[in-house]
């Protein structure tokens, strides 16, 4: 069974939850939502559950929903910060069940870092938050999947400046290997994974012409890669690393800041991107976008990324049962 986070209650989780529902009711993945049952009331038949094993009998005709309430009324559009230990909570609350084995994966709906930042929320975003809860500090890598791309941004959640100084190439060497075992454990990818890896500077710095962080970085930790034996290429101008051709050669690419990989999945995947946590002891996806608190309350969100990222749980549960079952530890 999938548990699924509130998110922020005044975004677009709520709706986008209980469309998620009418579209997978019958046909499923089933998943259990955590969080205040009156939010749901709107967008989809509820039943509050007190133990996530009645779930499954409950998914046909309602969402079964473990019960978080609020503090504050939530008001669509309109974040409020004392909500903030409630969207923390039901975070908290997933992982948990997720790492006694009483879910199978956890799926997080979008929060607002400003709204939570006030409940002593110290992390970036999710995935740090999701890694300490794991007790796998620092082990944690994000990638964005979607049918024809994946990608991983080495740097994350930075300024631009900052990501610059944070780039090393121990960095890479240990993102990549996270990405590898990731793909061919989770994603059941029977030969072995193929990476390839971005240059930091237009035409991935032409011999030092255009920057050094390529010869003094990047190409060392391709060459220590290769010598574990892993299938990695480049580093390659990320100007011509995302088109049809360069992309049916690479099984996900690693990126050097943020944007450089969301870019391009957000342009190509946008409605059915799924964030992806590697690294972590559990399952964890998340839709590819924001609390769009714009809209929010409107009936105008799109649930394409969170079927998506429900459907791809699932998957990569089964995936991951599936590869300790032929290499129990």
């Amino acid at each position: 069974m999938l548990v699924l986070t509130q998110g922020d209650p005044s975004g677009i989780g709520p709706e986008i939850t209980g469309k998620s529902w009418h579209a997978l009711h019958k046909g499923g993945p089933a998943f259990a939502w955590i969080g205040d049952p009156g939010l749901l009331a709107a967008h989809a038949p509820v039943q509050p559950i007190h133990d996530l094993a009645q779930a499954g009998a409950v998914f046909g005709h309602a969402v079964p929903v473990l019960p978080l309430p609020l503090v504050a009324p939530a008001i669509p559009g309109k974040p409020d910060r004392r909500n903030g230990p409630a969207i923390l909570d039901s975070i908290r609350m997933g992982v948990d069940l997720a790492l006694r084995g009483q879910a199978s994966a956890v799926v997080t709906n979008p929060i607002s870092k400003d709204v939570v930042q006030s409940a002593d929320f110290t992390h970036p975003g999710h995935t740090s938050f999701l890694a300490e809860l794991c007790g796998v500090p620092g082990q944690d890598v994000m990638m964005l999947a979607g049918p024809s791309l994946r990608v991983v941004p080495v740097t994350v959640h930075v300024a631009l400046r900052k990501a610059l100084d944070q780039l090393n190439t121990e960095l890479i060497v240990r993102t990549a290997r996270t990405v590898a075992r990731g793909l061919a454990r989770d994603f059941g990818l029977l030969a072995p994974p193929r990476l390839t890896v971005a240059g930091l500077n237009p035409h991935a710095g032409e011999g030092g012409l255009m920057g050094r962080e390529e010869l003094d970085i990047i190409i060392p930790a391709i060459e220590i890669l290769r010598a574990e034996g892993l299938d990695v290429t480049g580093p390659l101008p990320a100007d011509t690393l995302f088109t049809p051709q360069a992309r049916s050669r690479y099984d996900a690419a690693l990126c050097m800041y943020h944007d450089q990989a969301l870019i391009p999945i957000k342009t190509l995947e946008m409605d059915e991107g799924v964030n992806v946590t590697l690294g972590l002891p559990i399952i964890r996806t998340s839709p590819d976008h924001g609390t769009a608190f714009d809209i929010a309350g409107q009936g105008k969100a799109d649930p394409s990324s969170l079927c998506a990222a429900l459907h791809l749980a699932a998957r990569l549960a089964d995936n991951r049962r599936a590869a300790s079952t032929a290499h129990p530890v």
